[in-house]
């Protein structure tokens, strides 16, 4: 074996040689004293094994020694107390169980956030000053959750939507979370639909990406192939793609690769979501509650939540949908009456009669006659 610089190992030339050679040794006296020498350090070997192998047994207790099956005939094994083994460690305790949520439906508001810095430090700050921040509802979903949480149903909003925002006026409904944080893009939700939200989720684009990531990436079913016209320019394959968290926000974001722009946006969105449904609850994944517990605190890094609902209440909604068939999701949009300008401002009208309708099917338990995607 050459050592660094190609030289020798110390100690391989054999003692009263010459370092260089002799000549005059003949070549079968070379090939004898090779062999004599492999022979030498065979028998060194046998006995640094031995030697080893005796020390080791020296060193355990003697318990833990066993007779060699091989032992001599003249061997007198040698008796040796027997000794009990310690016990076992016992198991840990199992977790503690996740309290059933009540048997009645939910509405849940997912929003995803426009901020590429901290959302969730944004809207605690408009909270508590009034102070508006550069942040908007780049996604604004209604997830209804019936009672059974074997299905569910998601209500896809418009961001350009012309509403009236309590505490606000009139304005793109994404412009809540600008003025008022969550607290005022759930109201503007509520008096829009005429319904009660029980929680909000938020979400922005850094957390996004993490929290997609944390799942090792997630398969979606791309309808529409599309170039992305954001970031890294993901070009988008018909049929199941497999994403991960840059790609996914890509996903979500775009509108400007299609003829109908938000509203295949809006789509996508609800793709996208489903896919990540379907990621957590395969193989019964939500019915472990270490896992369960787990996922929720590596959630929390990234989601912002309304008051009241900590960890404890994410685990529970989490929990509740262990039995949910991700094949029975079913989508819609809010219908809307076209688009047109507000001031400079671009933006889409809403359908009152088709809304109202809506959340009429919300109250009542009736939303399976309307999402029907």
């Amino acid at each position: 074996m050459s050592m660094p610089g190609g030289s020798e190992p110390s100690g391989t030339t054999p003692s009263g040689s010459h370092p260089h050679g002799l000549g005059w040794v003949a070549h079968g006296r070379r090939r004898w004293i090779a062999a004599l020498l492999a022979l030498a350090l065979v028998a060194v070997a046998v006995v640094a094994i031995v030697n080893l192998n005796n020390a080791g047994k020296e060193t355990q207790p003697a318990a833990a020694q066993t007779a060699s099956p091989a032992a001599s005939p003249v061997d007198t094994p040698s008796e040796t107390p027997s000794e009990t083994p310690p016990p076992a460690p016992a198991a840990p305790p199992p977790p503690p169980p996740i309290p059933e949520l009540p048997a009645a439906p939910m509405n849940v508001l997912v929003i995803g956030s426009d901020m590429r810095g901290d959302a969730r430090e944004a809207a605690a700050q408009t909270a508590a000053t009034g102070e508006p921040m550069d942040q908007r509802a780049d996604v604004l979903m209604v997830v209804h959750v019936p009672a059974d949480r074997r299905s569910m149903y998601m209500i896809s909003i418009n961001r350009d939507l012309w509403v009236d925002i309590p505490g606000l006026g009139g304005s793109k409904v994404n412009a809540g979370l600008q003025y008022g944080g969550i607290d005022m893009q759930t109201a503007a939700v509520q008096s829009l639909l005429g319904i009660t939200i029980d929680q909000t989720l938020m979400v922005d684009f850094g957390g996004f990406k993490i929290l997609v990531d944390g799942l090792g990436g997630i398969d979606v079913d791309v309808p529409v192939p599309f170039q992305s016209t954001h970031d890294t320019g993901h070009v988008f394959t018909p049929g199941v793609n497999h994403l991960d968290g840059q790609a996914a926000l890509e996903f979500s974001r775009e509108r400007y690769a299609f003829a109908d722009g938000d509203f295949q946006r809006v789509r996508n969105q609800r793709t996208l979501l489903r896919a990540i449904l379907a990621r957590l609850t395969a193989n019964g994944a939500l019915n472990d509650v270490t896992a369960v517990r787990g996922l929720v605190d590596f959630a929390s890094c990234c989601l912002t939540v309304n008051k009241g609902f900590d960890p404890v209440q994410a685990a529970i909604l989490a929990y509740s949908l262990r039995n949910l068939d991700a094949t029975a999701i079913r989508t819609m949009t809010l219908p809307t009456a076209g688009a047109g300008f507000v001031g400079a401002q671009s933006v889409l009208f809403p359908d009152y009669g088709g809304i109202n309708a809506v959340g009429a099917a919300l109250r009542e338990g009736r939303i399976a006659e309307f999402a029907v995607e």
